[in-house]
């Protein structure tokens, strides 16, 4: 019992004595060893910035140039039946059942681009389409014609026949950072307008097999059936994407979301409105991402560009002077650091056009002029 006591007289004292430093370090800092406050020439933290309280500014200036798209196509079904089979057909002859027709809705959405009444929406939204209606957000239709697609992109172009339209104001789609934040805008599920938010999860996407030219801005803003062809915008209410496509195994939203970055949307609109379709440029090259690793394996002075992989004998890189292992550093005054943005660049440029390629080869600077051509059927 005594010793109960004096452990527990010994524990008490252990744990007064504790708190007793801790004061003492706290208000007096030289009586004790170990200060808790920071050394005077402590530099203090910097201040927290904040985002904006609201982005209802950004959803105002965007919101009206986003349209509503319903389209209807008619399809053939024909079921299989006892008269398919080869033994009935054999006796009675062709009598198997007519196709049954019936109607197939959808629902996307578009923006428009231009005080001409031009809009951006997604090919697959209006390819095969038999009719389609275009409503502003507050349930105004349009009447619309199609000026043009193009499936290598998903892109299709509309006309609006109206006076005095909503025009999105377009943005940089190459001025998009990773965790710069987005707005989807578009009308999922056919509930009408909505806007989501989320951040600009990766850019450049390529090699995801969605379309033939791809160089997606990936976003977890939430992207749902309906927003296809859609607006996504920056935090200023400028338009940066067309939304596109969703990853997802239910097919709903999963925080996977693509969109077609405005500034190869803006060559295939050019292209098309011009001459009624998009036919891709060419100059004859392939490209890879320049590493680390390769900078160092090649002795290129530093990881930026792209290394120019292969060169199409006789074709315009080639007429120009280009050589693989060259360094592509700028298309025109379009810089770039990834494969598949110089494919992009060049195949919006219409065949004809003149290019200037900036770059590297070796430790020398060059400086080249191409002509673009129409990409061959078959390459040799």
């Amino acid at each position: 019992m005594k010793f109960q006591k004096l452990a527990s007289f010994l524990l008490t004292s252990l744990t007064a004595g504790l708190a007793a430093v801790i004061v003492l370090a706290f208000l007096r800092p030289g009586l004790v060893g170990v200060s808790l406050r920071p050394p005077p020439h402590t530099l203090p933290a910097p201040p927290r910035t904040t985002g904006p309280v609201s982005y209802a500014e950004a959803v105002e200036h965007a919101a009206p140039s986003v349209v509503n798209i319903y389209t209807a196509k008619i399809r053939s079904e024909r079921r299989s039946s006892l008269l398919d089979d080869p033994v009935f057909r054999r006796f009675f002859g062709d009598q198997a059942p007519q196709p049954r027709k019936h109607l197939e809705t959808s629902l996307g959405s578009g923006v428009i681009i231009s005080p001409e009444g031009y809009i951006l929406t997604n090919n697959h939204m209006i390819e095969g389409t038999d009719e389609f209606q275009v409503l502003l957000a507050d349930g105004t239709e349009l009447e619309a014609e199609v000026v043009g697609t193009d499936a290598d992109t998903d892109l299709a172009v509309l006309r609006a026949k109206s006076p005095h339209l909503p025009v999105a104001t377009l943005g940089r789609s190459r001025d998009l950072q990773v965790g710069d934040v987005v707005l989807a805008i578009g009308n999922p599920f056919g509930v009408g307008q909505a806007v989501t938010m989320g951040i600009v999860s990766g850019t450049g996407r390529t090699q995801l097999g969605l379309n033939s030219l791809e160089n997606f801005i990936q976003t977890d803003a939430a992207i749902n059936p309906g927003n296809s062809g859609g607006g996504l915008v920056n935090a200023h209410g400028e338009l940066v994407g067309i939304n596109t496509a969703i990853f997802s195994r239910s097919g709903g939203s999963q925080g996977i979301g693509f969109a077609i970055p405005i500034d190869l949307a803006k060559g295939v609109l050019e292209q098309i409105v011009a001459q009624g379709r998009m036919v891709p440029g060419w100059i004859g090259v392939t490209a890879q991402d320049v590493t680390p690793e390769l900078a160092e394996s090649f002795g290129l002075h530093d990881a930026e560009g792209v290394l120019v992989s292969g060169v199409l004998e006789n074709g315009p890189a080639a007429r120009a002077g280009l050589r693989p292992g060259d360094v592509i550093t700028r298309i025109g005054e379009e810089p770039t650091d990834a494969a598949g943005e110089i494919l992009n660049l060049i195949a919006v440029k219409p065949p004809g056009s003149r290019v200037t390629i900036y770059g590297w080869r070796g430790n020398d600077e060059f400086k080249l002029d191409t002509y673009v051509e129409q990409r061959p059927q078959k390459l040799p």
